[in-house]
């Protein structure tokens, strides 16, 4: 049985909600271990076969403990089958949703010396009525700048739940 390691970054549970469907594509042979990234973990990367990192972009940032976290961490993710990858709403759109074409990969790379094995972007969800009034505004004028869904009352998931299974499929094959 494989051991794997998925480390989450969240803003409000679409990543968890991801790296769950990617634990439950993975199938039989795979025992998973969800952990928060922002809670900074000493991770052994030894006690595990590959591991995978999710992260949501919240105001257009990656949070810094996932930098910080790669860099405690980056001698360890060159060595092991690590795969990444970003959750946005901007990934809704076509022609912004693969690691080629998202500024935030683009960013991420920029930021980051580490090159992950394998790399995905996945659209997130918009979910109005469980943000606190500032978020609400601030993501709603976002979404009417993007020609997004504006109606605070809606929660819209957007996340491809055929490509993620796709690239849990790439991730075994690592």
């Amino acid at each position: 049985m494989e051991k794997v390691l998925l480390l989450h970054s969240s803003s409000d549970g679409q990543t968890i909600k991801i790296m769950r469907h990617i634990e439950a594509s993975l199938g039989e042979g795979y025992q998973c271990e969800l952990v928060d990234l922002n809670q900074l973990p000493d991770v052994e990367f030894s006690r595990y076969d590959r591991a995978l990192i999710g992260a949501s972009i919240r105001y257009g940032h990656l949070n810094k403990a996932l930098y910080q976290f790669i860099a405690k961490h980056q001698s360890a993710l060159a060595q092991h089958k690590v795969g990444f990858f970003c959750v946005n709403l901007t990934a809704r759109k076509e022609g912004k949703n693969t690691p080629e074409t998202s500024v935030y990969i683009k960013k991420f790379l920029q930021k980051s010396a580490w090159r992950p094995e394998l790399m995905g972007v996945f659209a997130g969800a918009l979910r109005y009525p469980r943000y606190k009034w500032f978020d609400r505004v601030m993501i709603q004028f976002i979404m009417r700048l993007t020609g997004g869904e504006t109606d605070t009352s809606k929660e819209v998931e957007y996340t491809d739940w055929q490509k993620v299974a796709a690239f849990a499929g790439q991730f075994k094959a690592l």
